[in-house]
């Protein structure tokens, strides 16, 4: 995932560029030269130039140290009206994120009725991270080239850096032209994507409005504090889950399943399932919303009729690619199941979602859809 906090400027800010790994040596003074390729450890292999964005740095201390302001406020003078009502904003500006930009419009895991997109967009522009269409495209490109140097946020830089470091440094140069070759005609053609050309964060006028909490206390309380721990939240997924956890799905990636992040992200840190299935719309093999709230909000809209054609993984296919690719810590929940498989089953070319010009005919054909419209 990849909220932004400066707006469109502050996009694809993950600059890197490799050092000459390429050494000269002589046997002697009187032999020829010649180019000798020495093994560099991975531990310093590749190198990167910072090219630090200042301003980004500047605003994000400003963020937390404010926030860590804003939490002292919530935990000892504020009103509690003004406790519950930031947890509740950032429960429902969240569902922009999770159910809205991420499953509907990055992966394409669902489909949504003009009501629910409209209500979807509103949500997701009180969450404060970026346009629907600059968000789609960072995670697109995210999934499309996880972990490289196209990847905005690349785990393999580190937990600092997938976490906020993206964010503060120049792009690397394969994020903006790899980036390119990703499909976004569907979110160009969304009206209401279109529509969508500003940001707003209402958090800090109900307070003041409707029960006379002080300005000061509610900028720094619902408004700061909540925003940046919402960041947090969703950069874990970047950071976290691709760095610790298991892989019970594909150990040969680096997202994993990670019970902590998905309590912070509202459900978003079953990530090496989700790297595996983005097409599913829980983003998660779970049975249950104990865990993945952001599912129950998707349900509950597909009861009413206002989205559909759910698409999900089924558990024949889910079986078959972990017998593949797991690393062995999920358990089997057929009896008596035969592996069956036709030819090579892992994906060699990552996917973004539901659409991908990718994914297999295997995959299209397996797929679960429910709720579908007829």
């Amino acid at each position: 995932m990849a909220p932004n906090l400066i707006g469109s400027s502050a996009l694809f800010l993950a600059e890197a560029t490799s050092t000459d790994n390429t050494e000269l040596s002589t046997k002697s003074k009187h032999q020829p030269q010649t180019q000798v390729v020495k093994p560099i450890p991975p531990s310093i292999y590749p190198k990167y130039k910072w090219n630090v964005v200042w301003r980004n740095v500047i605003a994000f201390l400003y963020l937390h140290i404010a926030g860590l302001y804003g939490f002292y406020l919530i935990l000892f003078v504020c009103s509690w009206k003004t406790t519950v009502w930031t947890i509740l904003y950032a429960f429902i500006a969240g569902q922009g994120i999770t159910a809205g930009a991420h499953r509907l419009w990055a992966h394409r895991s669902y489909k949504a009725k003009l009501p629910l997109r409209i209500i979807l967009m509103i949500c997701q522009t009180a969450a404060f991270q970026n346009h629907i269409y600059e968000w789609v495209r960072d995670h697109r490109v995210h999934h499309k080239f996880t972990d490289t140097d196209a990847d905005p946020h690349n785990a393999s830089r580190g937990f600092f850096f997938s976490h906020i470091g993206w964010l503060m440094l120049k792009k690397h140069k394969d994020v903006m032209v790899k980036g390119k070759t990703v499909d976004m005609s569907d979110i160009e053609a969304d009206p209401v994507v279109r529509f969508q050309r500003f940001m707003f964060d209402t958090a800090i006028i109900h307070p003041v409005v409707f029960w006379n909490e002080n300005a000061w206390i509610s900028w720094y309380a619902a408004g700061i504090f909540r925003y940046t721990i919402s960041l947090n939240f969703t950069w874990l997924v970047n950071s976290a889950a691709h760095i610790w956890g298991t892989k019970s799905y594909d150990k040969s990636i680096k997202p994993t399943e990670n019970v902590y992040v998905a309590i912070a992200a509202f459900g978003e840190g079953w990530h090496n399932y989700h790297h595996v299935f983005p097409w599913d719309y829980k983003a998660a093999e779970l049975g249950d919303y104990s865990l993945n709230p952001s599912t129950m909000i998707i349900d509950f809209f597909a009861k009413i009729g206002w989205a559909y054609d759910l698409k999900t993984v089924s558990l024949d296919m889910i079986e078959r690619r972990v017998k593949r690719t797991g690393d062995g810590t999920r358990k089997s929940k057929c009896i008596n199941t035969e592996e069956s498989v036709i030819g090579d089953y892992c994906q060699h070319n990552e996917i973004w979602g539901w659409g991908d010009k990718d994914m297999t005919t295997e995959d299209i054909e397996d797929v679960k859809i429910l709720n579908k419209l007829e």
